[in-house]
């Protein structure tokens, strides 16, 4: 483990940023690393707890150094909205992806690029990870404080490991999805489901996307909609103005996701 909250010539990170490489899994076949953002006061010592937000595509969230481009800036945004009490105190844990293996990892299902083994991730996710990041930080470990995110194939990911372990996670951010992958299958599981879960999920699109994007977000709105989820009370919908396929974009709009999903009780 590495304490990165110093800033060098290559790594600019905010705050209290750990590091733990070469996570494993008896699940997937690659290990990964695993970022852990701790919020400002944070105090071993001490009896405060804190919710917890996981993020899909890890290396992106936090470190440009590392990221494809530019990164989301979780740790700035954080750190800023925690000080200025507009959100509550978190953690905040970025997984990587493992490069050429993510679409394997991310997608529920097989399709014309292969993929299929997000139930293997989600078993690594909520069997391994969640535990060890329970028993290493000083977290609320109940589904009520657990939140996961990510964007593109990490937004489809998010959305259906959420509907896969409500009892795990009742907070979903859900960025840019690929509602297409496997001709729609995510709306397929939104209809399937029996009832509305326990959950508050913000979903967004860019407008520079495409309107097939768009098309796709507004039927997964619908679609959970159509369950029972109320847009403007648990379900937050957004179409971001000028928004691209990118992480410049996601950044963007970060706070406002913090804000939804982590609101000052």
């Amino acid at each position: 483990m590495s304490d990165a909250s110093q800033t060098g010539t290559e790594h600019t990170l905010t705050g209290d940023v750990r590091t733990h490489e070469a996570f494993h899994s008896r699940y997937l076949e690659h290990d990964r690393t695993i970022i852990v953002y701790l919020p400002p006061g944070y105090d071993a010592e001490s009896a405060d707890r804190y919710p917890v937000l996981y993020l899909h595509d890890g290396q992106n969230v936090f470190d440009r150094a590392t990221s494809i481009g530019e990164e989301w800036h979780v740790d700035e945004a954080a750190q800023a909205l925690i000080l200025a009490g507009e959100i509550q105190p978190l953690i905040v844990v970025g997984i990587y992806n493992t490069g050429i293996h993510r679409i394997d990892e991310y997608t529920p299902t097989p399709g014309s690029e292969g993929g299929g083994h997000a139930a293997d991730y989600g078993r690594m996710l909520v069997e391994e990870l969640k535990p060890f990041i329970d028993a290493t930080y000083k977290t609320l470990p109940s589904a009520a404080s657990t939140a996961i995110g990510g964007s593109s194939l990490g937004g489809l990911l998010t959305m259906h490991l959420g509907l896969r372990y409500p009892t795990a996670f009742s907070r979903l951010a859900v960025m840019s999805p690929s509602v297409w992958w496997d001709d729609r299958e995510i709306l397929r599981e939104v209809d399937a489901l029996p009832a509305k879960l326990p959950m508050r999920i913000w979903l967004d699109a860019g407008t520079a996307e495409g309107e097939e994007v768009i098309a796709d977000a507004r039927a997964l709105r619908d679609a959970l909609v159509a369950k029972g989820w109320v847009v403007g009370e648990d379900l937050a919908y957004l179409e971001a103005e000028g928004g691209e396929h990118n992480e410049q974009s996601w950044a963007a709009r970060i706070d406002a996701v913090l804000k939804f999903l982590f609101p000052r009780a």
